[in-house]
């Protein structure tokens, strides 16, 4: 039902159902222009992240986003990542004894980068959904009397290994640049 073409504007807008359609429109046309800057954005991170750290990509479960949280969080914190280790802390992905009495047991490093920390948990969520040999591995350790937060911190710091190891040339090229690097 369309408006004679002689009243006001405003007019239009105060029938509920032309308003919520001109309201829908507007919000369709938001969507669609956000969903292709997010494409574009998306694509531009796939190739900066493909020219820095081609081996991250390879890793399974390790996308673009993941890479790239990874190498922000790394590339921010040079001076910390000496070791496998310091990564590992420096992640939040390092077990810290929380034992008493007879139980022995360890928990997850509150600290460190929370991007990093996320990155890796998205990591472990899609390997536990899709890759066949951490199926095994958490099955395996739910028979050993492991919980689902203990066997993802397990492989946290299994992906914490994995990608500090896919990483050393790029952490020992900028290290040697790096204003806060020991000579």
């Amino acid at each position: 039902m369309r408006p004679a073409p002689d009243s006001a504007p405003g007019h239009q807008l105060s029938d509920t159902e032309h308003a919520t359609k001109t309201a829908l429109r507007r919000l369709a046309r938001r969507h669609q222009h956000l969903s292709e800057e997010i494409a574009e954005a998306d694509q531009e991170l796939h190739q900066l992240v493909h020219q820095v750290a081609p081996a991250l990509l390879a890793l399974p479960g390790v996308g673009p986003e993941v890479a790239g949280q990874v190498l922000i969080s790394a590339g921010d914190n040079l001076d910390r990542i000496t070791s496998e280790a310091a990564f590992a802390h420096l992640c939040g992905a390092a077990p810290i004894p929380a034992s008493s009495g007879r139980t022995h047991r360890h928990r997850l490093n509150r600290g460190g980068d929370r991007g990093a920390n996320n990155a890796l948990y998205v990591v472990v969520l899609g390997r536990l959904r899709y890759d066949p040999r951490t199926r095994t591995y958490a099955k395996r350790r739910t028979h050993e009397g492991l919980s689902k937060p203990e066997i993802i911190r397990c492989l946290k710091r299994y992906v914490a290994r994995e990608i500090f190891n896919a990483l050393p040339t790029l952490v020992a090229e900028n290290t040697s640049t790096h204003p806060l690097a020991k000579p």
